[in-house]
């Protein structure tokens, strides 16, 4: 592999990573935040940012790993609603199956054996905050799939042009005969 192939390779990498990082930064640590709030009426702390941004490398690392599967594509050309739906699914799948081997390599890092699993599972595992977290990644993954769909759907970069650029003077109802007259020519 030469120089330029692997740099255009690691950048087509990076380029895919931060989107779903920076989303899931972002709304991770607003859970935390929240949570904190809520709970500093009680004198508790729940998290730590630090430790959910690197969650987000990791769910972000879970989203390359999910988009190199050849059936993710399966449902492309359906409605909207079941591509969003299958990946959010499989992509939440992903990160369950890399949040709880990453819980087993703890262990065996801590010297537990292949016997000890079930013990440990039972009694020192948390279920009810990784259940908690688990929904909140489904959550987070519905509207990150939804809007990165939404995005292919419409072309990309025309989302960011749709949120981020100044409208032209043409009232709503203007450009909405104007759309509606192009699907009556197409169809």
């Amino acid at each position: 592999m030469t120089k330029s192939t692997l740099l255009a390779f690691a950048i087509k990498e990076f380029r895919e990573i931060v989107p779903p990082t920076v989303f899931f930064a972002v709304g991770f640590n607003l859970i935390v935040l929240t949570t904190d709030l809520i709970l500093a009426d009680y004198l508790a702390s729940f998290g730590n940012f630090i430790v959910v941004t690197m969650a987000a490398l990791v769910v972000g690392k879970a989203v390359l790993v999910a988009n190199a599967l050849p059936f993710l594509r399966r449902f492309d050309t359906a409605p909207l609603i079941r591509p969003v739906l299958f990946k959010t699914i499989v992509y939440w799948a992903v990160v369950f199956l890399v949040r709880f081997l990453e819980k087993l390599v703890e262990y065996f890092c801590a010297g537990g054996t292949l016997g000890g699993i079930s013990e440990y599972v039972a009694i020192h595992f948390s279920w009810h905050r990784f259940a908690a977290i688990q929904i909140w990644i489904f959550v987070l993954f519905l509207i990150y799939t939804a809007v990165a769909e939404l995005n292919a759907r419409l072309g990309a970069g025309e989302l960011l042009k749709i949120f981020f650029t100044k409208r032209s003077p043409e009232s709503k109802a203007t450009i909405w005969a104007k759309t509606s007259r192009s699907h009556d020519r197409s169809d």
